[in-house]
């Protein structure tokens, strides 16, 4: 039997407010704070910095539990066919296995996104780009590959089912 006894030690972490690695995705700058990699894969911690109306296609983690602490601002999070109204101090927890999405509902919103294990960091640092300052990326024009992302999604055991917004 395994434990945490068995898992290899790791050195502490300790991040200012503009430190980590900082990326553009999916409309947001995100901040990983803490990685498979920095956590020998117990966690990923990311910050999430979103304007409004931003959020994720509807999908579901096989891998790993997740949960959300939303710092600033206000999302509509649907998760498992409840809807929260979560704002600044709110706690919302995902099970693997369970469908999930949000919105951002103010005009921005700054929120920590955290899975057991880690893996969804993984999965950020291959779809984003690295953010060319610490700030919302500009708007784009052109769509999100919505195939590519699904297949990208897939490799990291996540599951895409469908597009972003609050099922009704």
């Amino acid at each position: 039997m395994t434990g945490i006894a068995d898992t290899p030690p790791i050195a502490p972490i300790a991040l200012a407010a503009d430190e980590g690695e900082a990326l553009w995705f999916i409309g947001s700058l995100t901040t990983i704070k803490a990685s498979g990699a920095s956590t020998a894969g117990r966690v990923a911690v990311i910050e999430h910095l979103s304007p409004r109306g931003s959020g994720s296609p509807l999908h579901v983690h096989h891998r790993e539990d997740e949960w959300f602490y939303i710092v600033d601002g206000e999302l509509t999070i649907w998760v498992g066919g409840q809807v929260v109204n979560a704002r600044s101090g709110s706690f919302v927890y995902g099970p693997r296995g369970v469908p999930h999405t949000y919105t951002v509902e103010s005009d921005t919103a700054r929120f920590l996104v955290v899975t057991e294990p880690a893996g969804f960091d993984d999965f950020v640092r291959a779809l984003a780009q690295p953010a060319a300052e610490r700030a919302i990326p500009p708007s784009s024009t052109e769509p999100t590959d919505v195939e590519a992302m699904t297949r990208l999604a897939a490799d990291h055991g996540i599951e895409i089912l469908g597009p972003p917004g609050i099922p009704t």
